[in-house]
């Protein structure tokens, strides 16, 4: 185990890692008073495609090389929303689209406790984001006035055996044994969350963001249930499709968290997810995503506009990863280096793509010590 070396693509992929939702006819409904990175007028799509709102006008151009960098402003306001119409279903799914939107609106709320052990308390939760109703766990350290704050996003398990406390619940307990409190999200059409669009797993990160923006704004209500949320140390942890999601946050709001963990991540590039996810699923699951038109994958895929990021990050991947190819966050980690980004990169031997073991151990230890490192500045 290490830094990058010895990168090679695993043949093969054994298991399905994503479902793709992305032919749906629903739309998303935002509520007002959010937050987020400004320019916050909506426009949605007609409800025949699996669009997302956007303030995006008209169609992009079909250029066949990536845009130039988009600078959009990164900080957070408070706005209404308007709703129009666009007449280029993919405008909404754009970095640049997604960065000028709102998002937050309503509040995290406790149903149940799930969990109390002598060093913290897990919670069952909902939160609102975009019209649906996500649920997830929040877990919360007894000792302490004020927590650091990590939102956990999963990776790919099929729904119908999905529950609440997922694999991924080991690296929330380790983190709130650690001293954070721990958020951790069913992303949308995973049960008993809410089913919504998703059109390039965009729906996912936009859970993200709504909940970010509620953990900033709920955190100021001294009564509130996030009342001890250090809103000024906000992390991301990612696994797999979840780290898609979280490199995809983290590029369109690079002010909005503190550091982030991309853990046997999928591509930014949504044209070798898609071609991945076909190999799996055929073309029957991937018609809107294969449909896009040219031009139109550059302004979408995170990779195309790294230089956005302010975030640091530490990248994690197996060697021996049959699901998802290592080599995809290798060459990440060196194009977040060429861009003079901070960033760490870890590989490991001998563990399948959700690590196991030692590795596992390993892992859990470094990604509190990078938080850690962060806090310490």
């Amino acid at each position: 185990m290490g830094h990058w070396r010895g990168w090679l693509p695993r043949p093969g992929f054994l298991i399905l890692l994503l479902y793709l939702t992305a032919c749906t006819q629903a739309t998303f409904n935002r509520p007002q008073g959010t937050i987020g990175p400004p320019h916050v007028t909506s426009r949605q799509s007609p409800a025949d495609t699996p669009s997302l709102p956007s303030t995006s006008p008209g169609r992009t151009s079909a250029a066949t090389s990536p845009p130039p960098p988009t600078n959009a402003p990164l900080t957070a306001t408070h706005s209404p929303q308007t709703a129009t119409s666009t007449p280029n279903p993919y405008a909404p799914l754009t970095i640049a689209a997604l960065a000028a939107r709102p998002y937050g609106g309503g509040e995290l709320a406790i149903l149940d406790t799930l969990e109390e052990t002598e060093t913290y308390t897990r919670y069952l939760i909902t939160y609102p984001s975009d019209g649906l109703t996500i649920y997830g766990f929040l877990s919360v350290p007894h000792e302490g006035s004020q927590f650091p704050v990590v939102i956990i996003a999963h990776g790919y398990i099929p729904s119908d055996e999905y529950e609440v406390e997922a694999y991924s619940t080991r690296y929330a307990t380790a983190l709130t044994e650690a001293g954070f409190m721990v958020i951790h999200p069913n992303l949308r059409n995973y049960p008993p969350s809410d089913s919504g669009p998703n059109p390039y797993r965009i729906g996912y990160a936009i859970d993200l963001l709504n909940l970010i923006a509620i953990v900033q704004d709920q955190s100021q209500d001294p009564l509130g249930y996030l009342r001890r949320a250090d809103s000024n140390h906000i992390f991301l942890m990612g696994h797999s499709m979840g780290g898609n999601a979280v490199l995809r946050a983290i590029t369109v709001w690079p002010t909005a968290v503190q550091g982030a963990v991309l853990y046997g991540a999928m591509s930014g590039d949504e044209y070798r997810n898609y071609r991945l996810i076909r190999d799996w699923h055929g073309d029957a699951g991937a018609v809107f995503e294969l449909s896009a038109p040219a031009g139109m994958l550059p302004a979408i895929s995170p990779i195309y506009h790294l230089e956005r990021i302010q975030t640091p990050i530490a990248i994690h991947h197996s060697l021996d990863d049959e699901i998802v190819p290592p080599a995809w966050s290798e060459q990440l980690c060196q194009k977040l280096s060429d861009l003079g980004k901070s960033v760490e990169c870890f590989t490991y031997d001998n563990t399948p793509h959700t690590f196991n073991g030692y590795a596992d151990t390993l892992f859990i230890e470094r990604m509190i010590a990078f938080f850690a490192g962060i806090l310490a500045r």
